[in-house]
């Protein structure tokens, strides 16, 4: 399942230490994401002159969805599958989780349905988590010798001596990525230019905390929310967002017996969050409004967020030859 904020994991699967994801910003918290998701199609709004109307279309309707995210990550790693054993390397792909489980699980979650099967999502979490240390990739690594590890990782990533891709976040930090072997030569076959996608992909991840204040000070997503709460507290939940809702399932490792009973907790508070927000729009209304502020940031952000949604579909497309779609 992907958390709320994260970008796509990358596909390290050796047992080393990696500068491929470093930053010097913490991460986003959840309180402080919508998950937008949404169809490519083109609207009338796209292709309106200004800027900021751009950004904001792109940002309310054009985003790819997740399963065609996950689908650009798996052909990622089918690519990197094929180039690896050209190397004369072992290499399994990873499709823990099936398309539901990798649903999105953001602020707002209105999907009740999925709330009544998988609660917050804590069971996917762990199944994602037992299958990460499971990887037989790291296994297979492990078995190999020293000198056969380091042709592994040079062939993988190109190994520590590889390029790093440094490009600096717009709240100011910055973001290393190491780039060579064949991921970048994967990259290279979906995006184009690894370099160009790296930059626009730090650039348009990292704009929440831009604008993530004026969203939650937003007159009409407050209302919305204080709305939310108010059906909450009816139903018997008394919260003042979904994000303290959220927090109060979450707690230790539990016994198996333990783990069924806050489970059904769980499932109980995240299907009755699901139904308020529906009841109350308060997906529709975030999103309209985090769409609003993106769309404010076109003048400085706006050639990276075109950008990016382009080379996502020239991802995307070579994905569609390459991989079947997560069932």
């Amino acid at each position: 399942m992907k958390r709320a904020d994260v970008p796509r994991r990358m596909v390290v699967p050796s047992g080393r230490s990696t500068r491929r994801a470093t930053t010097t910003v913490g991460a986003i918290a959840a309180l402080t994401s919508l998950v937008l998701t949404g169809c490519t199609a083109d609207t009338d709004a796209a292709h309106r002159a200004s800027p900021a109307a751009r950004a904001e279309a792109t940002a309310a309707g054009k985003k790819l969805t997740y399963a065609q995210d996950l689908r650009i990550s798996d052909a990622e790693q089918h690519l990197i599958t094929v180039c690896m054993r050209k190397h004369g390397f072992r290499f399994w792909e990873e499709r823990a989780l099936s398309l539901e489980e990798n649903r999105p699980v953001g602020y707002v979650q209105d999907d009740v349905d999925w709330a009544r099967s998988h609660g917050y999502g804590s069971r996917i979490m762990a199944k994602e988590d037992r299958a990460r240390l499971r990887n037989p990739n790291i296994a297979y690594r492990k078995s190999l010798s020293r000198s056969r590890q380091k042709a592994f990782d040079i062939a993988m990533d190109g190994g520590r001596d590889a390029a790093l891709l440094k490009s600096p976040t717009p709240s100011g930090g910055t973001i290393t990525k190491q780039s060579g072997g064949c991921a970048r030569q994967a990259e290279k076959m979906l995006y184009g230019n690894p370099a160009a996608w790296f930059r626009s992909d730090v650039a348009v991840r990292n704009l929440r905390p831009l604008y993530v204040g004026k969203l939650l000070g937003d007159k009409e997503f407050k209302s919305s929310v204080g709305a939310w709460s108010r059906c909450m507290n009816k139903a018997g939940h008394p919260f003042p967002d979904p994000d303290a809702a959220r927090q109060s399932t979450r707690g230790a490792e539990q016994p198996r017996a333990e783990e069924a009973r806050s489970f059904a907790n769980e499932t109980r508070i995240a299907v009755a969050d699901a139904t308020c927000a529906r009841s109350v729009s308060l997906r529709a209304i975030g999103e309209r409004r985090e769409a609003h502020y993106v769309g404010e940031l076109a003048g400085k952000y706006g050639h990276a967020l075109d950008t990016h949604l382009r080379m996502q579909r020239h991802a995307l497309a070579l994905a569609e030859r390459t991989v079947p779609a997560r069932t």
